[in-house]
């Protein structure tokens, strides 16, 4: 696919982290139990994720699962934390501080695992410029929290 395909489907996916919590914050009110809004969603996105697999007929390396690291596992285990801290942080918070914070520390991480070549197809070294573009972002997400 083009780099701008990839460029606009990034964003939306971003755009709609925002939507993704205020729904889920939702259905843990309603449910009374915001750690049951997270499996619920989780079941609902496997669910969603198998009739999309099944529908594209894409084939599975089993013998390169079996070979995968033992770290490549964890992925679920950090995605229901993620969506677990979202759905509690969200009504404390708000959107607009919830998601600075996450975003802030999105790309903090990001520029220290490219720096370190740590799960990157890349590395990109940490400059001065990339480490301003950070801090712009943990500044922007403290202005959001002030103002």
């Amino acid at each position: 696919m083009d780099k701008i395909v990839w460029i606009i489907l990034a964003f939306l996916a971003g755009s709609f982290l925002p939507i993704q919590a205020g729904v889920n914050a939702k259905l843990g009110k309603a449910a009374e139990s915001p750690l049951h809004a997270v499996f619920i969603s989780f079941l609902v996105g496997a669910a969603a994720m198998l009739v999309y697999v099944l529908l594209s007929k894409q084939a599975i390396s089993w013998s390169g699962l079996r070979a995968a690291p033992a770290y490549a596992w964890i992925g679920g285990m950090l995605g229901a934390f993620y969506v677990t801290v979202v759905i509690l942080a969200f009504p404390h918070l708000g959107p607009g501080l919830t998601f600075g914070l996450i975003v802030a520390g999105q790309m903090l991480f990001s520029v220290v695992l490219e720096h370190f070549n740590i799960l990157v197809a890349q590395p990109h070294p940490m400059t001065w410029q990339r480490m301003v573009g950070v801090l712009l972002v943990i500044v922007g997400a403290v202005i959001i929290r002030k103002f």
